[in-house]
């Protein structure tokens, strides 16, 4: 080997090693913010019916999804294995924080193969760092994991892009990641349309367009029927509101930095404006950071929804944008002679983004306090175990936050559940069946005192219950009994009320429900 070819493969080792670098370093960051504070001594609501749905059987789940949450089944049936190791608050969240890992490293390698090492390194880091992307690496529901399978999908779009046309291109692998992630979340559908951007910006030939729709149309197919069952339990998203300007602004500000306001979010902004001349870079990463938020923004502004959770794996393109444009200005300083080599370049670049992500160290931890959760059932049932008494009678209102009670069941060992006439494993349901309206009122009517375990806003309020059972705790509470003892946590209480006259002897039919209604739904 003469000493050309041995530079040659020097240099080519070199760079091998620079792209597992940018590759595994940004994993590893995430994984750590990941694991950061997992354990925060409470669930919050969706959590805790992840928790107790997982805890279920097979045969239990799956009846379930026959009433709800159809959207989330291959979810459940996967955290059913997991929970089934180590049935805790941590075994929980773990699959999620190697879903934001592999998210992490899977838009570096993103970087390295549509540009260099140094953008992927930059790029995996800024990804990593993001809050969002912290919060939802350590929430106990798919999103993290969806983002994984749209990264995942995505870079085996450009490999397929990559591949020489004599050689054919390989397309189960992305046909199959979209497969498996659109059953995670069916909302995943939407990077279909930035994918298909990005195939038209790069002008490629009718045979990749041939290649790609029959990839795309078996991934389709596999998510034709969870559509179909999801469409007819829509009613779970009922409690969505239309969004405006101010949901829009707060997703760019979320989406587009590290931080939401101050000279950061303004320097991540210019640098995605100046990335935005990367060419092929910039053609994988502007449709797919635009493109599923916009059109989900817009239907949704005839009908509602729309959360920022859905959209999660649109987040990828924002660093991928903010590391390329970093790298041009990084090329303007070479052509006006400023140039270094690249080992202290990139390192420069990771000192910048240990700044900002110092910079934003006060957003990361309060992320970790279960108070920054819209609730802490950890919390409400550590205040039942302390106040109430056993045999002492209990009222889930709505039925949903009986999930307090099913999540963390110590403390109500001995509590009457007023309103339970099954429980949600035995009825397919999530947090059971309860009692007709009448039946109801006479179990309320031989009770002098009762605890309610409501949501936050409830008691007194103006809301009208779509389910009769509901109805009848708000009627027979705000008539005949008065608020003693009150304990708020986030978005749920915990309050004790004792009647405010001796109970009413009952003469003759009981008094007759309100007119039937559709049940409220529950919430995805």
């Amino acid at each position: 080997m003469d000493s050309q070819d041995e530079d040659e493969c020097k240099r080519r080792l070199w760079w091998t090693r620079a792209e597992a670098v940018a590759v595994v370093v940004p994993a590893a960051v995430m994984l750590a913010l990941g694991l950061w504070g997992l354990d925060r001594g409470g669930m919050w609501g969706d959590e805790g019916v992840t928790f107790l749905v997982g805890r279920r059987t097979v045969p239990q789940i799956w009846r379930l999804l026959h009433g709800v949450d159809a959207v989330h089944g291959l979810y459940y049936l996967f955290m059913h294995v997991v929970l089934a190791v180590r049935p805790d608050e941590v075994a929980l969240r773990l699959p999620s924080v190697c879903g934001a890992t592999a998210t992490a490293g899977l838009v570096a390698a993103l970087g390295v193969r549509l540009a260099r090492p140094r953008v992927g390194l930059w790029a995996g880091l800024l990804y990593a760092i993001t809050p969002l992307t912290g919060h939802y690496a350590q929430e106990g529901r798919s999103y993290a994991l969806v983002a994984a399978g749209v990264a995942g999908a995505t870079l085996l779009l450009v490999r397929a892009l990559d591949e020489r046309p004599g050689r054919g291109r390989s397309w189960w692998p992305y046909g199959a990641v979209l497969a498996v992630t659109f059953v995670l979340h069916e909302f995943a559908v939407l990077v279909l349309c930035a994918h298909a951007l990005t195939l038209a910006a790069a002008r490629v030939p009718r045979a990749v367009w041939a290649g790609w729709g029959r990839a795309v149309g078996v991934a389709g197919g596999v998510l034709l029927p969870l559509a179909w069952v999801s469409q007819r339990q829509s009613g779970q998203v009922a409690w969505l509101r239309t969004p405006d300007w101010d949901t829009t602004e707060r997703l760019a500000r979320e989406f587009l930095a590290v931080a939401p306001t101050g000279v950061v979010f303004w320097t991540s902004v210019l640098l995605i404006l100046v990335g935005l001349g990367a060419g092929r870079l910039a053609a994988v990463a502007l449709p797919l950071l635009v493109v599923p938020p916009v059109l989900l923004l817009t239907v949704s502004q005839f009908r509602p929804l729309f959360h920022e959770r859905y959209v999660l794996y649109a987040l990828a393109g924002a660093p991928l944008l903010a590391a390329a444009g970093a790298d041009r200005l990084v090329g303007v300083m070479g052509r006006l002679r400023l140039r270094s080599p690249a080992p202290p370049v990139a390192l420069a670049g990771v000192l910048t983004v240990a700044v900002a992500f110092l910079h934003g160290l006060p957003t990361y931890r309060n992320d970790r306090s279960p108070a920054h959760r819209p609730e802490n059932l950890a919390a409400v049932s550590a205040l039942a175990g302390r106040e109430m008494r056993p045999g002492d009678p209990v009222l889930f209102l709505p039925s949903f936050w009986r999930v307090t009670a099913l999540a963390y069941p110590g403390p109500f060992v001995g509590a009457r559940d007023m309103a339970l006439g099954e429980s949600g494993s035995g009825s397919g349901t999530l947090s059971g069946r309860e009692v007709a309206p009448g039946e109801l009122r006479q179990r309320l009517a031989a009770v002098d005192r009762v605890w309610i375990v409501a949501q936050s806003n409830l008691l007194p309020s103006r809301w009208v219950p779509g389910d009769p059972t509901d109805q009848v705790k708000l009627d027979v509470v705000d008539e005949e009994f008065a608020r003693r003892q009150e304990y708020v946590r986030g978005r749920v209480k915990l309050g004790l009320y004792v009647r405010r006259m001796p109970p009413p002897v009952l003469t003759g039919a009981p008094a007759s429900p309100p007119p039937t209604v559709p049940p409220r739904p529950a919430r995805r």
